[in-house]
């Protein structure tokens, strides 16, 4: 019996404009306004016709999931219909949670690991009303220190690429990641190397269902996952949603293929073999972390990424500065009033109720209204660490303007709640900051969207 998992990990970075919130028409995803809507006509929406989020194990990335409730309601609750159809059956889950923003998290802070794993946690239980079991890291990029916040948070396991494993296990599958202090063992699952990449970067070998089956066939009793962007099944390539119903179908069945998902391997699992993962790895950069602070042979002639890298992280430094100071000066758990406001981010609740929990009552009316803002900030501060700021080789793309656009927003937030104004810092670190290609700067961006606050 062949045991498979197959792994959709469906994310697309907020394309909405920093100001308006409204997502502006892209003319390359003619006849639709923009790629959300194509790729969500391409892709979400038929594989949740096809059902086939009942068959794999996926990860939904949160503001793509936000865009799929407020503009497709039918999809998405389709999504989360058969989500829940196997959580009735199987007692766990096949969906996993994801860090809130799409940061790459060994290049993020302590504190901010902590915020974007505990936002993330709190957007899977607001869709699927029960707890995470397991959590896809942006980009799989990890380090110790991830994995140890994920087990704090009631986390049990994550997906990566076999060569983030100190040593080579051939044929096994999964193990235990010894962790510090007193926390559990944390698992890992590899996924394999050859059947991943031929699926994602091959076209033809996802042509004929039954030809995939029998090369596929493992008598070693070891599952095998095949990790790839879910984005691959009906838009990277056209119709392979149909391909992956019927291999995840009838295919498996004529073939005796066992469907299987972490959550339940686990369930089903003794103890495990432990393991050391390599810090500072991820499975689209075979130099650890590079491509998202420096330039590499990823994406060669990229030399404006190690100072937009510097520029966002001392922007960042600073816009803590001045919220904790505040929250310090009022006797604030900082940490734990941040976490919480996702809360509010996702209209669970207001946010003056929030405050009231926080026992406030010592504090003005005003300066409750420029804690408020200071929480906005720290929202865009959040904001610009997305990955995809860094993904590409050209500057001149909506990702890393957009990054640059969030910070100009979080500096403008907290000018208005402290009167500290980081603009002049801003400007100057971002100056150098250039595409190649069109001369566009970093500064030019963030001016004329400080313009374009300031005239709101």
């Amino acid at each position: 019996m062949t045991l498979l998992c197959v792994h959709g990990h469906f994310y697309q970075p907020p394309r909405e404009d920093p100001i308006s919130g409204v997502i502006p028409d892209e003319p390359g995803a003619e006849p639709f306004r923009n790629w959300n809507e194509k790729i969500n006509a391409e892709c979400y929406k038929p594989n949740a016709e096809l059902e086939n989020f009942r068959k794999i194990s996926f990860n939904i990335g949160p503001t793509l999931f936000q865009w799929l409730e407020t503009n497709d309601q039918e999809t998405y609750q389709k999504i989360l219909e058969q989500e829940r159809e196997v959580f009735r059956i199987q007692g766990v889950s096949n969906a996993l949670a994801q860090p809130y923003n799409h940061v790459i998290l060994p290049l993020a802070s302590s504190y901010d690991k902590s915020i974007q794993i505990h936002w993330g946690k709190i957007d899977y239980i607001h869709h699927f009303c029960h707890t995470p079991e397991g959590i896809w890291l942006p980009e799989t990029a990890v380090d110790t220190e991830t994995l140890e916040i994920c087990a704090d948070e009631g986390i049990k396991f994550t997906i990566l690429a076999p060569w983030q494993m100190e040593g080579r296990s051939q044929g096994e599958t999964y193990f235990s990641v010894k962790l510090s202090e007193e926390r559990n063992p944390f698992t890992v699952f590899f996924y394999d190397q050859l059947i991943s990449t031929s699926v994602s970067f091959n076209p033809q070998e996802t042509v004929n269902g039954d030809i995939f089956l029998e090369k596929l066939k493992i008598e070693d009793g070891n599952p095998r996952i095949i990790a790839s962007d879910g984005e691959l099944y009906g838009h990277h390539q056209p119709f392979r949603e149909k391909f992956l119903a019927y291999i995840l179908g009838d295919g498996a069945e004529k073939r005796q293929v066992e469907i299987v998902f972490p959550s339940l391997l686990i369930k089903n699992s003794n103890k495990l073999k432990i393991v050391k993962i390599r810090d500072n790895t991820s499975w689209s950069c075979f130099h650890g972390v590079e491509r998202w602070k420096n330039e590499c042979t990823c994406t060669p002639g990229a030399n404006w990424k190690k100072p937009l890298r510097v520029a966002i992280n001392q922007l960042g430094d600073e816009l803590n500065k001045v919220y904790i100071n505040f929250s310090d000066n009022k006797r604030i758990d900082y940490l734990r009033l941040t976490k919480d406001y996702i809360h509010v981010i996702l209209k669970e609740e207001d946010v003056q109720d929030l405050l009231n929990r926080f026992n406030l009552d010592g504090l003005s009316t005003k300066g409750k209204g420029s804690l408020e803002l200071l929480l906005k900030a720290q929202l865009e501060r959040q904001k610009m660490f997305s990955s995809c700021g860094w993904f590409f080789d050209e500057f001149h793309r909506i990702e890393p303007l957009n990054n640059i656009a969030y910070c100009a927003k979080a500096v403008w937030l907290t000018q208005k709640a402290s009167g500290v104004d980081l603009t002049e810092q801003a400007l100057d670190l971002l100056s150098v900051v250039k595409s190649n290609k069109t001369g566009l700067r970093g500064d030019t961006v963030f001016s004329q969207t400080m313009l374009r606050l300031n005239q709101k």
